[in-house]
């Protein structure tokens, strides 16, 4: 496979968890409810675990919209 498509893929996965990261924080800082901080813990619990159970959300969008390119984070 194409080399520069695969890392188009892990920049746009990067790119995706940290809009997360920022949305969290930006939504808690904007509205003092502290409860939108629980979109980052789960991001950071994926990230964390996905090494180990081979399945990324992002990535299994991604593998999806993504055809071209080859398959990560898709359980094998």
């Amino acid at each position: 496979m194409n080399v520069s498509k695969n890392i188009k893929k892990v920049r746009a996965h990067d790119a995706i968890c940290g809009l997360l990261y920022l949305a969290s924080i930006g939504l808690t800082m904007q509205t003092g409810n502290v409860d939108f901080l629980y979109i980052a813990v789960g991001v950071g619990v994926l990230q964390v675990i996905s090494p180990i159970t081979k399945f990324c959300p992002v990535y299994f969008s991604l593998n999806k919209i993504m055809k071209d390119t080859d398959p990560m984070q898709n359980g094998k």
